[in-house]
């Protein structure tokens, strides 16, 4: 009588189940009621022949025990509950809830679920048949060919492979640990598409981003707000990041820092490109690089940057329209060779420094700093080496104070410049002024070699000549105009940045004063 009864039952449930609203029952030999602990519920419990079974719109879900509510179209299934969806995925619960209307399934402890792609393991974990997604809001652990994803919140589309995942965010794998706050993840390709704060930490650099791709699989990475790759001794920065791990390259572009840990230097620019196994890159738009000296910082600006070596003997190049800005010196050349471990600096091609009052122009210009102070210690000047302070102006009419010879040797005292030598064909033209600033007599003399220093206002002062010259002191009025500049002189002060801003500026930045240039 029971099996006739339980025959009328499944045949009344697979004509529902035709009209698809249903849930269809495969089998479940036994039948109960409880209407004290189940209201209007049906029991289905395992028997000899075997499992408790359901048709779920194509998967097939077994368990041993089953708790059944047909006006509802709902049950509870317990006890190593298992769910296969065709050939391709397989999920074991310890007890699943699932609603035929809604078609949503909600699986309870130790939850395990496997597709081709990946194993995905959780406490409690949601499945919407009819879009084919997973949701979990307890934290799951999810686990591909290439990476193991962690995270605290997260949906899973079966259909494109595509995991959302917030709140904790970590996926890991030999080479590198990413952790997040939200991403989406592809487990067929191994894509990871970052927003919001994340850090990938490999062995050899982390990386930090708030927006960006990543090809977990071939290290390659692409980012796009507030990304910083910190190095051993280097970090780089910049609106668009992009690296290749396995290449050891990487490129940024736009307001891009290049930051060198150990010299304590930093490069600036619009793009960059960087070569790790090479320790080397280059800087262009609007390049500029930064060093510190003592407590101040020199500027260099150029159309393009290069930065190469290990950082024990790193070599900065700086080439085209190069300019310099430090607050007590500025200057103007076509390319720059700064050597970090010697401390040499070289400027080429009609290079002009500014010392304070003091303008230095020569064929070379070499500056030696000390590379354990970081400390300016000396200057050299080589071939056609000129100095000139301005002594004063009147009616928009400079007057200078000129020195020049062959090369001109210099050295630092406490970051100012102090003493020079002017080795061969040494020229001067000085103006001597009383107590009251009248300009009593003007010098004009030749003579092999001579010393002289500068004074406080950091104009020249206290020449030595190291054999007797030749020329002597005019009254003003009897030195002519044209006789006042000595051969060669250019005065360059527009040239002279003012300041940081001035370095990306091609107009001149201050007002004409009324000069001739010689070349007698």
């Amino acid at each position: 009588m029971k099996k006739i009864l339980l025959i009328l039952f499944l045949a009344t449930l697979s004509s529902t189940v035709a009209q698809g609203k249903k849930i269809n029952i495969l089998q479940g030999r036994y039948l109960s009621k409880d209407e004290a602990k189940y209201p209007g519920a049906t029991i289905f419990t395992k028997d000899s022949e075997g499992l408790v079974t359901f048709e779920l719109d194509g998967a097939i879900l077994t368990c041993k025990r089953a708790i059944y509510y047909e006006k509802l179209n709902f049950f509870k299934a317990y006890g190593n509950v298992l769910i296969n969806q065709g050939d391709t995925i397989k999920q074991t619960s310890d007890y699943v809830d699932y609603n035929g209307n809604t078609k949503l399934t909600v699986s309870y402890g130790n939850v395990v679920l496997r597709d081709p792609k990946m194993t995905l393991k959780t406490d409690t974990l949601n499945f919407d048949r009819a879009q084919q997604k997973l949701f979990y809001k307890h934290h799951a652990i999810i686990k591909d060919q290439t990476n193991t994803l962690a995270s605290k919140i997260g949906t899973y589309s079966l259909e494109t492979n595509k995991f959302t995942a917030t709140t904790r965010v970590k996926i890991t794998n030999p080479e590198h640990e990413l952790e997040s706050e939200h991403l989406d993840y592809y487990t067929n390709t191994g894509y990871a598409y970052l927003h919001g704060a994340s850090t990938i930490k490999g062995k050899d650099n982390t990386i930090y981003t708030e927006k960006g791709f990543y090809d977990t699989k071939l290290e390659i990475s692409r980012f796009v707000k507030n990304s910083k790759i910190f190095f051993k001794d280097r970090t780089i920065e910049g609106d668009s990041l992009y690296y290749d791990k396995f290449k050891g390259f990487a490129s940024a572009t736009n307001n891009i820092k290049l930051v060198d840990t150990i010299q304590n230097f930093v490069a600036k620019g619009n793009y960059a490109e960087f070569y790790q196994f090479k320790d080397s890159a280059f800087i262009v738009d609007k390049a500029v690089a930064i060093t510190a000296i003592e407590k101040d910082s020199m500027y260099i600006r150029g159309d393009t940057l290069l930065v190469t070596g290990k950082p024990e003997n790193r070599i900065l190049r700086v080439y085209h329209n190069v300019k310099i800005f430090k607050s007590d010196m500025q200057g103007v050349c076509d390319s720059i060779h700064s050597n970090q471990q010697t401390g040499l600096t070289r400027l080429f091609k009609n290079p002009v420094l500014w010392s304070k009052k003091n303008q230095i122009t020569g064929d070379d210009i070499h500056l030696i700093s000390n590379p354990e102070t970081n400390k300016l210690d000396s200057i050299k000047v080589l071939k056609n080496a000129f100095i000139v302070s301005l002594d004063s102006i009147v009616d928009k009419t400079a007057t200078y104070n000129q020195i020049k010879g062959r090369n001109m040797y210099g050295t630092f005292e406490e970051g100012n410049l102090k003493y020079f030598f002017v080795d061969g064909n040494a020229e001067v033209i000085y103006y001597n002024r009383n107590d009251k600033g009248y300009i009593e007599t003007i010098t004009k003399q030749i003579t092999s070699s001579i010393e002289f220093e500068l004074g406080e206002d950091n104009s020249i002062d206290r020449i030595k000549y190291i054999k007797k010259p030749e020329g002597k002191s005019y009254p003003p009025d009897k030195l002519p105009t044209q006789g006042r500049l000595l051969k060669g002189f250019i005065w360059r002060e527009t040239e002279r940045p003012l300041s940081v801003e001035d370095l990306f500026k091609t107009a001149d930045t201050l007002k004409s004063i009324k000069v001739q240039t010689s070349s007698k």
